[in-house]
């Protein structure tokens, strides 16, 4: 089984290399038989390139079973005509990676707004107002005159139906059983009405949930509120690009937030938070969600391969993490312990070990 690891920017190749270490430690282990290689994209890749995502990288993400996306520092690259292209968008036009699967969970030991919160935000990612990647050809903004900028959003009936579907499917095989469908239908009643419609449809797959749909301004106040009322949300890209932070905010904070973007064919581990440049190089950085993230593309791919050994591979990832997050002198910082990025690392691995 072949893996792509690809470091990123600012803490990016920090929390990469832990999460290599990691996944050796797995690969002996559990005999998992992966083959893992790092490639780089983002800036170093410019400085080598003129791209931030070379040919050769994409020749390689083709030919990998499954791909480790570190942070990218997108808003700082140059233009696409400059070889600035944005990783994110990239990698999910490329490999149609619709779901965006965003966990937010609440870890024993870790401070937390939310202290029972287990929900899991599921962001259509491919549609809506992201105009890099919402287009077959062109941009989905533009500006007519010099003083006027519009931006289209796309909510197409296959996609929200296929959305609805991973919804279903996941919370289908959740305690609870329950799908809140998170829109604007109030305003946006044609485009929100196509996407809340088809994910009602969609639900319909699955005897037994329940389903409700709320209206976005009220989600955001009722995470807060109420973080316990939900379960598995769907939601529109931009809806749950911010809705998806504000609950790991609330579980205990981006450096845990993990994230995995999949298609039919392919899926990309990808921490839902940024490069954080202002931290790099300091072995400060929280390898947290890349991990966890990591352990989201083991348990897609062992559902794909019907591998008890990549299941197993998930769940020690999971597992070894929260026995570490009990013990306060294993927190990084911005947990409000003491250890640094390769520290913490070395304790996941020797959880791992022990197990």
């Amino acid at each position: 089984m072949k893996l792509l690891i690809l470091p990123g920017d600012g803490i990016g190749p920090e929390i990469s290399r832990v999460v290599a270490n990691v996944v050796e430690c797995l690969n002996n282990k559990l005999d998992l038989g992966i083959e893992l290689k790092e490639k780089d994209v983002g800036f170093k890749a410019l400085e080598g390139y003129g791209t931030t995502f070379p040919a050769d990288v994409a020749k390689e993400a083709e030919a990998s079973d499954g791909i480790i996306l570190g942070p990218s520092d997108s808003a700082a690259y140059p233009s696409p005509e400059r070889g600035g292209v944005n990783l994110s968008a990239a990698f999910r036009r490329k490999f149609d990676l619709f779901a965006n699967i965003r966990p937010a969970k609440s870890w024993a030991g870790i401070n937390s707004h939310a202290p029972s919160m287990d929900m899991i935000v599921v962001r259509e990612n491919t549609e809506g107002f992201y105009a890099d990647r919402n287009m077959f050809t062109g941009s989905g903004e533009f500006m007519p005159t010099p003083d006027l900028a519009l931006a289209v959003r796309k909510i197409s009936r296959d996609g929200s139906r296929r959305i609805g579907e991973v919804a279903a499917k996941i919370a289908s095989g959740r305690p609870r059983k329950k799908v809140t469908i998170i829109t604007k239908s109030n305003v946006l009643k044609l485009s929100d009405g196509l996407f809340r419609d088809e994910c009602i449809e969609a639900s319909k797959k699955y005897p037994g949930l329940e389903v409700d749909e709320l209206h976005v301004d009220a989600a955001a106040s009722l995470f807060v509120r109420t973080p316990d009322n939900f379960d598995v949300v769907v939601t529109s890209n931009m809806f749950g690009d911010i809705l998806s932070n504000l609950a790991n905010e609330l579980s205990g904070g981006l450096g845990l937030g993990g994230s995995l973007n999949a298609g039919h064919n392919k899926a990309v581990a990808q921490a839902s938070h940024g490069s954080a440049p202002d931290i790099a190089d300091q072995n400060m950085a929280n390898p947290s969600a890349l991990l966890l993230s990591t352990g989201m593309l083991f348990d897609w791919l062992a559902e794909r391969n019907d591998s008890n050994a990549l299941k197993e591979a998930a769940r020690l990832i999971r597992f070894s993490m929260e026995q570490v997050f009990t013990q306060p002198n294993n927190l990084t910082v911005d947990l409000n312990g003491s250890l640094g990025t390769d520290q913490f690392g070395m304790q996941v691995i020797k959880k791992i070990e022990e197990l």
